[in-house]
């Protein structure tokens, strides 16, 4: 029942993913959500988010930040870690999943998405045909609409750890 919801990864950090290992499985593009996957909600990119950033660089992957945001909060975001940008992007519509894979000039096949929120990162891009990471929120402090859209992201992170654990993923 919420299985279009669901994440192929769910991970407590972004900064704990192993992108070596996803660059050797053919992953060449990655497409990220800011407010709190990156920096807490409205905070500038930060010397660990930089560092993260020419990290990406090396291992010989491209970026891009996908973002429901304005352009004054994306641009300045991008312009401090060096990627490119889909803003007011209407997640979840895949349509700026597919804008961002265009600017990186990657497919589906190649290209994955890292976000804090199911119902806007993580089915705009099972919607867009992406390999999925949802992690947990940076920072506690929410706009309101999206404290009380965690309540219903708790159900079904219920039943999603449920199979995983049932090994029934």
């Amino acid at each position: 029942m919420f299985k279009c919801f669901y994440p192929d990864q769910y991970l407590d950090s972004t900064y704990q993913i192993d992108f070596e290992q996803l660059y050797a499985k053919g992953f060449r593009g990655i497409l990220f959500d800011i407010d709190n996957t990156l920096v807490p909600h409205g905070a500038p990119a930060d010397e660990r988010a930089k560092a993260l950033f020419a990290r990406l660089k090396e291992l010989g992957f491209g970026y891009c930040f996908v973002s429901n945001n304005k352009k004054d909060r994306v641009e300045p975001f991008c312009e401090e870690t060096g990627g490119c940008c889909v803003y007011k992007a209407g997640k979840p519509s895949p349509k700026g999943y597919q804008k961002a894979m265009e600017l990186l000039g990657t497919e589906r096949k190649n290209t994955l998405f890292i976000g804090d929120q199911l119902f806007t990162d993580i089915y705009g891009a099972k919607k867009a045909g992406l390999f999925c990471i949802l992690v947990k929120p940076i920072h506690p402090k929410e706009e309101i609409q999206i404290v009380l859209k965690r309540y219903l992201e708790k159900i079904v992170l219920f039943f999603y750890q449920k199979q995983k654990k049932e090994g029934n993923s």
